[in-house]
């Protein structure tokens, strides 16, 4: 299992917007996400538009993969583009990812 975190940046008059949508998540979105191996997801959103997200996934580049070529969630990420600030492409293969320096319960394998 390999914990992922990454971060986008919302645009300031689009965040309220934003959490606003993520309320009302698609049930085929939730699924095609845990289809593709994702779990224990969470997305953290600051004031400032600050996105910070993170997942499990046993292998983080089959599970981008599987998401990338899923019908389920194209829709989705388009529409969700133009929430972010400084994107190229999808935000969910668009994302910078973060590198843990550390874990309570282990070090980390990077």
């Amino acid at each position: 299992m390999t914990r992922v975190c990454f971060r986008l940046q919302l645009k300031p008059e689009r965040i309220a917007e934003y959490v606003e949508r993520h309320r009302a998540v698609d049930e085929d979105v939730l699924a095609a996400i845990r289809d593709a191996g994702r779990r224990d997801y969470s997305i953290f959103v600051g004031d400032d538009g600050l996105l910070i997200g993170y997942y499990e996934a046993d292998d983080p580049a089959a599970s981008a993969a599987a998401l990338r070529a899923d019908p389920r969630t194209a829709a989705w990420e388009a529409e969700s583009a133009a929430f972010f600030a400084d994107l190229d492409g999808r935000p969910d293969t668009g994302a910078a990812e973060l590198v843990e320096v550390f874990h309570l319960d282990g070090r980390s394998d990077r």
